[in-house]
């Protein structure tokens, strides 16, 4: 056999690899690029101009609404802060609770309309909502509590807690003790929250729970909510009605979380410019 021909045919084969493993490195640039900058840590601007809420509760608010990745954008000036501590864009879902089924809550919904509202601002979402949890984990001592606390308190370093939202009591309305206790103990809460991250104005909203929902003590949780909005200062509801379910009538579907996030940030707007009228 010709060496020249063997060294030749080597040559061509090892150029045609290098040529194959090149076209596929750059296709999987193509593909990940964006994937990647969507987890891409933010620059975030000066303290005073990034305005930082919580989103707490359980998984409506942690959102099980169905993600459509072609839509899944975030809004140029609202972060999330992610798993791992970081600032990133915020898309879809916000939460990590239940990695498997999170999905569209209604920070989703409420992220944008803030920042619209802002102009000269960037929000940052908190996503610290669990689902399946009851008050009595979101209280003072309780372990989500405790979390949620810590988590603001580390970020009150990068920016300005601006307020909460809250959505919570599908897992307290099945047993009388705990829905007929829930206002005096929301209300405890609420003190404590503002108490512990030194805002004692923070205006803090709560949502409804859906009209679908219908354990015995639901009239009485929403009875509660309403209750506290008119006792204590700085406090809000965000109507549910007309929100529809998924098919499993305990969560939001998509549409509805967005909508009604949108309703929870019309009633922080309307907290924060009564508190700039004072």
């Amino acid at each position: 056999m010709n060496l020249s021909l063997v060294f030749e045919w080597e040559s061509q084969k090892m150029k045609i690899k290098w040529l194959l493993n090149l076209t596929l490195c750059l296709g999987m640039s193509v593909v990940l690029s964006p994937l990647l900058a969507a987890d891409k840590t933010a620059e975030l601007p000066e303290k005073e101009k990034f305005h930082i809420y919580l989103l707490i509760g359980q998984s409506n608010m942690a959102g099980r609404g169905k993600v459509d990745p072609a839509s899944n954008k975030a809004h140029p000036r609202v972060l999330k802060l992610d798993k791992a501590g970081n600032w990133v864009p915020a898309t879809d879902p916000l939460h990590f609770d239940k990695p498997k089924i999170a999905g569209v809550g209604p920070g989703s919904g409420f992220g944008p309309v803030i920042a619209d509202a802002h102009p000269e601002v960037t929000i940052g979402l908190i996503p610290a909502a669990v689902g399946g949890t009851p008050l009595s984990r979101w209280v003072k001592g309780g372990d989500l509590y405790e979390r949620a606390v810590k988590l603001a308190k580390e970020n009150q370093k990068k920016g300005v807690i601006k307020g909460a939202i809250w959505h919570q009591g599908e897992g307290d309305s099945s047993n009388p003790k705990l829905y007929n206790s829930y206002q005096k103990r929301l209300s405890g809460m609420i003190a404590d929250l503002r108490t512990d991250l030194g805002e004692p104005d923070m205006p803090f909203v709560m949502g409804e729970l859906g009209e679908f929902f219908t354990r015995p003590g639901a009239p009485t949780v929403n009875q509660a909510l309403h209750g506290i909005a008119k006792e204590v200062p700085a406090t809000a509801v965000a109507s549910s009605k007309g929100l529809p379910a998924k098919s499993d009538q305990v969560h939001f579907n998509a549409e509805s979380e967005r909508e009604f996030g949108k309703r929870y940030a019309a009633q922080m707007l309307k907290l924060q410019k009564q508190a700039a009228e004072k």
